[in-house]
């Protein structure tokens, strides 16, 4: 196991070595499936817009930070997005299209997972260090 990472930080002249720092949070984020898509594309109001793949949803996720404990098994993950995925699933509509009026209903567990893959990575390495701080104000 690597005691040291090696980060390229192209404002410094030369490479800087970080110590790793494993977090008490594991990385959720969902890959999105076809119907999803289909969705996003025939729920636009803007019917000039131009039609988006999957492969270019999927290119950049959002990730979610959940409690370490809560990825320690696939059954303790499945848990959690039982729990949560009302608020996952609004979470990304929104990301999408801010009217609710244009979001399927109702939002169902069933439909979450026909919608979405849940990818789960249990082992987070802040290579930054420092505090973390809120984008939101």
């Amino acid at each position: 196991m690597l005691d040291k990472l090696w980060i390229w930080d192209p404002s410094r002249e030369s490479t800087s070595v970080q110590p790793k720092q494993v977090i008490n949070r594991a990385a959720l984020l969902l890959r999105y499936k076809e119907p999803a898509v289909q969705w996003i594309n025939e729920a636009d109001p803007h019917p000039d817009s131009r039609m988006i793949s999957l492969d270019e949803i999927n290119e950049d996720r959002l990730i979610y930070l959940i409690r370490d404990e809560d990825a320690d098994s696939p059954s303790h993950v499945e848990k959690w997005v039982r729990r949560n995925f009302k608020s996952l699933f609004e979470n990304e509509l929104n990301g999408w299209y801010t009217d609710p009026s244009l979001w399927p209903n109702p939002l169902t567990y069933q439909l979450f997972q026909g919608w979405f893959e849940v990818e789960c990575h249990s082992m987070v390495i802040d290579t930054v260090g420092g505090v973390i701080e809120s984008d939101e104000t």
